[in-house]
């Protein structure tokens, strides 16, 4: 399934979470779908976004899935990345999906009152934090690409080109 509707997905199953271990599950995919969006950026991605990208696909890599019903019976659902057709949209779409679960993480640990929930959603919530930083961080280099290729003249390559009727 291409990118962006993986993420969609995503932000409409954590839109529509009830109780914590939901929330906690949805989180975890949301992580794991930035993991695997930065690998595949890292791969076949633009050239200059790959260091980034490379940090991004290794945010939280040691946590292991929740033991949770939905997650058990499918698994996750960033394995069923096909591609990246539009890396913006991805990765615009992948900032609301992990500012979304971050918000939503706050909600459980505000409301928890068992010790090792709110740990794990602390750690959930470094981890949707970092990877929307890395995130934004591609986004940035995104932008600056297109700075450089469109030249300080927005599409015109400077003023020679607007004495010639470019």
């Amino acid at each position: 399934m291409e990118a962006e509707r993986l993420i969609e997905t995503g932000r409409r199953a954590l839109a529509e979470s009830r109780g914590a271990l939901d929330v906690m599950a949805e989180a975890w995919q949301a992580q794991a779908l930035a993991r695997t969006v930065g690998s595949r950026l890292a791969l076949d991605g633009p050239r200059e976004l790959r260091g980034e990208a490379r940090a991004l696909g290794e945010i939280g890599g040691g946590c292991s899935a929740p033991d949770h019903p939905a997650v058990l019976s499918r698994g996750a659902r960033a394995a069923q990345l096909s591609g990246i057709a539009d890396v913006r949209a991805a990765l615009t779409g992948l900032a609301l999906l992990l500012g979304e679960a971050g918000i939503a993480l706050v909600g459980v640990a505000c409301d928890t009152g068992e010790d090792g929930l709110y740990w794990q959603c602390i750690e959930a919530m470094d981890a949707a934090d970092e990877s929307l930083d890395r995130v934004h961080g591609l986004l940035r280099r995104l932008a600056e690409r297109e700075r450089e290729r469109d030249g300080p003249y927005g599409g015109i390559r400077g003023p020679a080109a607007s004495a010639t009727g470019l």
